[in-house]
């Protein structure tokens, strides 16, 4: 037995056992442990969440700013209303000249008969001949519907026209020739079309002569030509004052809210959402307007479809006046919609750039 500073300490080993003198398992140790999850794609979430927060915000800010803007204009009913009127004046007009003109070609379709071309034949053509030469002709492209008149049925329709029945039967021979009345289609009606297919008749060696007046087509299609011009006219200078009309509405909108706009760009918002709220204001006075042109457009064509029906019938014509159906409609307030939203961004890009912190 070894005694002194010498004496070696027996070894301590490690309490295996419990607050109970139990012995603890070790399994139970293993089991208070947490395990480590698999690692996952972080960042992809991250950026996929990101995405669709965003997505989010945009969307949900666009909602509340159209809504709010509309809120905002109902907010003054009569303002809002002179707004709308006087876009929708500005808009009915171009509209109205140019739905005038569509009738007014659909009138000059109409005259297409005034457009036939006579071709008279010599006094040697026979029947057969005449006949060989009209079916020829019929099947030209540019030639809707070719028609022969016999000297006699010439004769019987001057004897019946004129009111010479009596003198012209003690003619001793017909002095009319036979005649060939071509009636070109709407597509060749046009003075090049025309000149084109009268040189083309009278080349052929049975004709005589052709006539065909020119002076009115060219006067037609001259007043088509100008009408259009100054529908297209009109309609960019009442374009300009409706952009005018929504750029000032839009820059005393931005006037009466700058110290709300000061805010929100202190607070670090940015261009584009200060920008936003006006830009759908704009909107809704374009869709407004070009809503109540539809209107006014429509009552008034209704207001003078009768009387127009009426004229028509007197001249034994079966011409009626036409509106604006709902595609035109539709696309009517599609284009007045755009038109103030174009208005609203320039004013905004004008006068928003002035508003800074300082």
């Amino acid at each position: 037995m070894v005694s002194g500073p010498n004496r070696s300490r027996p070894e301590r080993r490690p309490n295996r056992m419990g607050s109970n003198g139990a012995t603890a398992r070790p399994d139970r140790v293993r089991r208070e442990v947490p395990r480590a999850e698999p690692a996952r794609p972080q960042g992809a979430v991250q950026s996929q969440m990101s995405w669709r927060d965003k997505f989010d915000a945009w969307y949900a800010h666009h909602s509340s700013s159209a809504i709010e803007s509309l809120l905002r204009m109902l907010e003054t009913p009569l303002q809002s209303a002179m707004t709308w009127l006087v876009i929708a004046i500005a808009i009915a007009l171009p509209a109205a000249l140019f739905v005038v003109f569509s009738n007014v070609q659909q009138i000059g379709h109409t005259w297409q008969d005034s457009s036939q071309i006579s071709v008279f034949l010599k006094k040697e053509s026979t029947a057969v001949q005449a006949q060989d030469l009209r079916t020829r002709w019929a099947q030209r492209p540019d030639v809707a519907l070719a028609t022969y008149v016999s000297p006699e049925q010439a004769l019987e329709e001057f004897k019946q026209g004129s009111g010479l029945g009596e003198l012209a039967s003690h003619l001793d021979e017909n002095p009319l020739p036979a005649v060939i009345l071509i009636k070109p289609k709407i597509g060749g009606n046009t003075p090049d079309a025309l000149t084109s297919l009268q040189q083309a008749l009278i080349a052929e060696s049975l004709v005589a002569d052709v006539r065909l007046d020119m002076l009115w087509v060219k006067r037609l299609h001259q007043f088509i030509a100008v009408a259009e011009r100054f529908v297209m006219a009109l309609a960019g200078l009442l374009v300009l004052g409706v952009l005018l009309v929504i750029g000032n509405t839009i820059r005393m909108a931005i006037e009466a809210r700058r110290d709300e706009i000061l805010v929100v760009k202190l607070v670090g918002g940015t261009d584009a959402y200060v920008r936003r709220p006006f830009l759908y204001t704009g909107l809704w006075f374009g869709v407004g307007g070009g809503i109540v042109a539809s209107l006014l457009l429509a009552a008034g064509f209704w207001w003078l479809y009768a009387p127009v029906a009426q004229l028509a019938d007197l001249y034994q014509s079966s011409f009626r006046l036409h509106g604006l159906g709902l595609i035109e409609s539709l696309q009517l307030v599609l284009v007045a919609g755009l038109t103030g939203l174009l208005g609203a961004w320039i004013a905004v890009a004008r006068h928003l750039y002035q508003i800074q912190p300082r």
